[in-house]
């Protein structure tokens, strides 16, 4: 079969399947193809190695990557247009042991969903509605890899823009989505484009509201505490394992207890979670799992308002953990109760409590 071709077969049956991503692993004396669909991976198919090196070779020279070099990592990029989505493709390749591996990222080009339609409970997010008619502040997102925080940060953002007109400006490593609705700018290090730097030009843009891909050093933690506190709506992502311990990066970032009080409105932390099979129960088999839709919603806590009060004052040291009812571990054990999660949910992704 010629290489065009093959390429064109899988990324299209990577598409029908909603599949994220495309891994090209190489073994001693083949290749194999797997699909990530909705955080699991599937096998899809082994090839021989001769055919599956020259199909790395054909991906890495539509997205502009040297054929030749194979002793180092690689980025690259490309857009293509199949079933009349447009996507836009990340590659990255990696030297292993046995030849080198590729993996495509695929990222539709799709309208942010609502963000009340991404939550297991909608109702959790009830309280992140106010928060978005406020004219400034600090709305933080915090989450594993993986776990929808740039997702439902667009669908936030779609929901600004539809309240009312704002000039609404992204910084993002990389732009995921390329959306109409606000301008976007991507961080480019070669370029001397930091979040730093990217983050001082947007401020001269004369933006209502900002968000930033992702808090990663002090440096970025005062320019968004600043720009929060100077007549900006700031969304941004935080890593920590649950919503107080947001308070406790920022902390660590250089940010004082008096600027979290001025600026922070609201912290969501975050977990993506496969959702149970209706029909084959926990263990769901593959080609249902890739066909059903509803595969993983979102399970949400938002800490605001009084809650957020007792969480910074915990923070000071004036008081004891705040014992919070509607957290993470109480979401995913209301949905294994009333079987939406499986039972190994809340082992797999629960909080550590102190």
């Amino acid at each position: 079969m010629p290489i065009e071709k093959k390429s064109d077969e899988l990324l299209q049956l990577a598409a029908s399947t909603n599949a994220s991503d495309i891994h090209f692993v190489p073994l001693r004396e083949k290749g194999l193809i797997q699909f990530r669909v909705d955080g699991r991976l599937h096998q899809v198919e082994e090839l021989p190695y001769g055919f599956f090196e020259r199909l790395l070779s054909h991906f890495k020279f539509k997205a502009g990557m040297d054929i030749g070099e194979r002793r180092r990592p690689q980025d690259g990029s490309m857009d293509i247009a199949l079933q009349d989505r447009l996507l836009h493709l990340r590659l990255s390749t990696l030297p292993t042991a046995f030849h080198e591996s590729l993996v495509i990222r695929l990222l539709p080009q799709t309208h942010p969903a609502e963000f009340q339609s991404l939550a297991l409970f909608p109702d959790s997010l009830k309280g992140l509605h106010a928060l978005l008619h406020r004219a400034s502040g600090l709305i933080l997102f915090s989450g594993p890899t993986g776990s929808g925080k740039t997702t439902i940060m667009y669908s936030l953002l779609q929901h600004i823009q539809s309240l009312s007109t704002r000039n609404i400006l992204t910084l993002e490593d990389p732009i995921e989505k390329k959306i109409d609705l606000f301008l976007q700018m991507e961080v480019n290090e070669k370029a001397g484009i930091t979040y730093g730097e990217g983050f001082k030009s947007i401020l001269r843009h004369d933006p209502d509201v900002i968000m930033i891909g992702e808090i990663r050093d002090q440096t970025t933690a005062k320019l968004v505490i600043r720009a929060g506190m100077t007549g900006h709506l700031v969304l941004s992502t935080v890593h920590a394992e649950d919503a107080l311990g947001c308070l406790y990066r920022l902390i660590e970032f250089g940010v004082t207890v008096q600027e979290l009080e001025q600026t922070l409105l609201g912290i969501v932390a975050q977990r993506l979670l496969s959702v149970s099979c209706p029909y084959c129960g926990e263990a769901c088999e593959t080609q249902c799992f890739i066909r059903r839709k509803n595969k993983r919603m979102g399970i949400y806590e938002l800490l605001s308002g009084s809650g957020l009060e007792k969480g910074i004052e915990w923070v000071r040291g004036n008081s004891d953990r705040p014992d919070e009812t509607r957290t993470l571990n109480h979401f995913i054990k209301q949905g294994i109760a009333l079987g939406f999660l499986p039972s190994q949910s809340l082992e797999r992704w629960g909080v550590d409590r102190l």
